[in-house]
């Protein structure tokens, strides 16, 4: 009989947000023979001026939408934004579930919050509600923000992580910030990248081809696209002259947008959106994947690349940096330095040969079978009969 395990996130795809990311979606199917998962999908909405008073005196979570979908609950709930109230507000949700807990009249060995600094919040006041235990998966970029921004909930955040029954995360900077900010657990945190689908190898070849970024236009921003532009301008030599295509659809008003933010720089064109069928085919007739995120919880798109035979180029202190210290065919760069993208550009280009014949013995040595959704799967798992063992 498998154990039933009820998740909280606000990053599952559902009625109201279907088009969140689907990464958590992906643990759960990856190991939905081994327990039977139930979500609750939590996404928040401001109250408004009018309603920001009765939210704030009045005890309950407010919650404005309740539907169920084939994953679980979808609700919808009211509280400020801005961390307002922060502490307070995911209490009541947390209380909120509790309730949900008690009415299905099911047994429910295990809660997992999908956040330590949000929906970590919630499933603690659950737990402390109902006796039952309770897992965490960190997420590096909202968790360190927010513990960044939030010293005065510093103490609450290191007892949700120190009484979880397991934890988990998915890049060594995250683990490191975390373990850094809260302390070390006896168990330690568990170290578990994210899957994706695209995870069969693809031998690496010289094709002398185009430098690649991929991205939905809508996040230009945060995936540093005029970081990229100030970068191709100060290319040198007959790198200045390789094409930068940038894959991703969008809008129309971000499509002209982002042509507007690439008009000064004449070798990066807009080439559209790629199909998930055809993208690593596409990847590996490319020189480089570059993509200088701002802020990555992870970046799932350079393990893609890997597995497509195509070296990266990604931002130092976010996203899968740790995972490929010292590796030639993994250039760590500093988003905030045109300079330095463009300098890992350039060697890329120059160094194509070199560094894609380091990636074919890498692919080859077995490492990256702990990327691939088999060895994830397994090591998910692990985690989550650790937590209910406890």
């Amino acid at each position: 009989m498998t154990s039933r395990i009820l998740h909280v996130s606000g990053d599952f795809p559902d009625p109201i947000e279907p088009f969140k990311t689907p990464v958590i979606q992906s643990f759960l199917e990856l190991t939905s023979e081994s327990f039977e998962h139930e979500v609750v999908s939590i996404n928040r909405v401001g109250p408004g001026a009018f309603g920001l008073v009765r939210t704030l005196l009045t005890p309950d979570a407010h919650v404005t939408d309740q539907q169920a979908f084939d994953a679980g609950t979808a609700l919808r709930y009211s509280a400020p934004g801005r961390g307002i109230f922060h502490q307070t507000m995911l209490e009541r949700l947390g209380k909120h579930i509790a309730d949900m807990i008690a009415a299905s009249g099911k047994p429910v060995p295990l809660l997992v919050g999908h956040k330590l600094t949000i929906e970590g919040i919630a499933v603690a006041k659950a737990s402390k509600i109902t006796g039952i235990p309770y897992a965490l998966t960190i997420q590096g970029n909202t968790d360190r923000r927010i513990l960044k921004a939030r010293p005065d909930l510093r103490r609450l955040f290191r007892k949700i992580h120190q009484n979880a029954s397991a934890v988990c995360t998915f890049t060594p900077i995250a683990k490191d910030a975390i373990e850094s900010a809260l302390g070390k657990r006896e168990d330690g945190i568990a170290l578990i990248p994210c899957p994706t689908e695209l995870d069969t190898i693809a031998a690496p070849r010289v094709t002398n081809g185009d430098v690649i970024s991929v991205f939905h236009l809508k996040n230009h921003a945060v995936k540093n696209l005029d970081g990229l532009v100030n970068a191709a301008s100060q290319l040198r030599g007959e790198e200045r002259g390789r094409k930068i295509s940038i894959l991703g659809g969008g809008s129309d008003a971000e499509i002209a947008h982002c042509k507007q933010l690439i008009a000064s720089a004449p070798q990066i064109q807009l080439e559209g959106p790629v199909e998930r069928s055809s993208m690593q085919a596409r990847m590996n007739e490319a020189c480089v994947l570059v993509v200088p995120s701002r802020a990555e919880s992870f970046g799932l798109v350079f393990v893609e690349a890997l597995f497509a035979g195509l070296p990266i180029i990604y931002p130092k202190g976010t996203a899968i940096d740790g995972y490929f210290d010292g590796l030639p065919f993994a250039q760590g760069v500093d988003a905030r330095s045109p300079h330095s993208i463009a300098k890992a550009i350039e060697r890329a280009i120059k160094e194509e040969s070199e560094m894609k014949g380091a990636l074919a013995k890498w692919q080859k040595s077995g490492a990256a079978s702990f990327f691939a959704r088999s060895a994830i799967a397994s090591s998910y798992k692990s985690v989550l009969e650790s937590a209910l063992r406890r």
